[in-house]
């Protein structure tokens, strides 16, 4: 295997958020030449406005599509709100799936994965994001389906994962998958 690099993207601004404790334990649990990039400009993305593709791209959606292309895979933590996925998120979505047929997503392996405090994890809202991402023309690795459910019990009040093994097994997995998932869609192997 070949070394990857993927960026990771939590879908909360949070500072102690249980999806970016999350994303670093997929760090510190990635396998020799697998690295994993935590996106941290989330919050300084302008709200999309169709308005603002004819003209100078924003310095933070250029450093975001960026961030995208040069990675081979991306792996995005969601939270869970009213049963969908928080509106930051939703916004560097619309960022990133423009122009149509040509944007930075496109074809580029994706891994979803969440945590929540309450009783389903984050289910609903992963629903939500794997139907944009198939929307865009994005693979995404279909199982294991990482929902994390009563996070609160698994991470301490700084965010930092607290280490639970089935947890830690179901990241390993996922990243795994995300690793075959990249292979199958390399440029190298469809040329």
């Amino acid at each position: 295997m070949s070394d990857l690099t993927f960026l990771a993207i939590s879908g909360s601004l949070r500072r102690s958020s249980h999806n970016t404790g999350l994303l670093r334990a997929m760090q510190s649990l990635a396998p020799d030449g697998v690295t994993i990039d935590l996106y941290s400009g989330l919050g300084t993305l302008p709200f999309f406005d169709q308005r603002l593709e004819g003209g100078p791209e924003p310095a933070a959606v250029a450093n975001l599509r960026r961030h995208v292309r040069e990675a081979d895979g991306v792996i995005i933590a969601t939270p869970e709100y009213n049963s969908a996925i928080p509106g930051v998120l939703m916004n560097a979505l619309d960022w990133l799936s423009r122009p149509t047929g040509r944007h930075a997503l496109r074809h580029k392996p994706v891994a979803v994965l969440g945590a929540s405090p309450s009783q389903f994890g984050t289910a609903r809202g992963q629903l939500v994001l794997r139907q944009i991402l198939h929307r865009i023309e994005t693979p995404v690795v279909a199982h294991p389906e990482v929902t994390v459910f009563q996070s609160h019990r698994r991470f301490d009040a700084d965010g930092a994962f607290s280490g639970d093994p089935v947890t830690e097994s179901l990241l390993r997995a996922l990243l795994a998958e995300l690793v075959v998932l990249t292979q199958r869609h390399s440029p190298a192997r469809t040329a």
